[in-house]
């Protein structure tokens, strides 16, 4: 059984400005809350297959996730995947993907994220942790909105 959590966020720039933005890892420092490092695990532009590990500092401490680009298609959607066996969490895997819908002049982001993979004691903990994780997001995507609007 899959935990679901979904959040939007309007930005006043068009769509295509926007989708740019959520694949520009070498400005991530300048929206993500807590972000410590990406390292990137090929080179060039963000295509499906992509990898990357993404260290954050939660709940005081560094936390490492190995990240892959699932989907692609321009300018309306991407969707990423987390590996949780190959990172911190060393369970579960979590996808998170991003619909962007113009608005006129401006795009609507709709972040619907979904984990899997979890059971037992871990499952509890990834129910009772959706709206934490619902929380970060939304945190991500108003700052993501802030330091694209400049």
């Amino acid at each position: 059984m899959s935990i679901h959590f979904q959040t939007t966020k309007t930005i006043n720039l068009p769509r295509s400005k926007v989708y740019t933005g959520l694949l520009d890892l070498e400005s991530a420092n300048h929206w993500m809350q807590g972000l410590v490092r990406i390292e990137r695990l090929d080179e060039g532009d963000l295509q499906v297959g992509s990898q990357w590990l993404e260290t954050r500092k939660m709940f005081g401490k560094e936390a490492t996730e190995h990240f892959e680009v699932v989907e692609l298609q321009e300018p309306e959607k991407i969707v990423f995947r987390c590996d949780g066996t190959k990172g911190t969490t060393g369970k579960g895997e979590f996808v998170f993907t991003y619909l962007l819908n113009a608005k006129g002049d401006d795009t609507e982001i709709e972040l619907n994220g979904e984990i899997n993979g979890l059971t037992g004691l871990s499952k509890l903990f990834g129910k009772m942790m959706a709206g934490t994780f619902k929380k970060a997001c939304m945190k991500d995507l108003d700052s993501l909105g802030g330091y694209l609007e400049k």
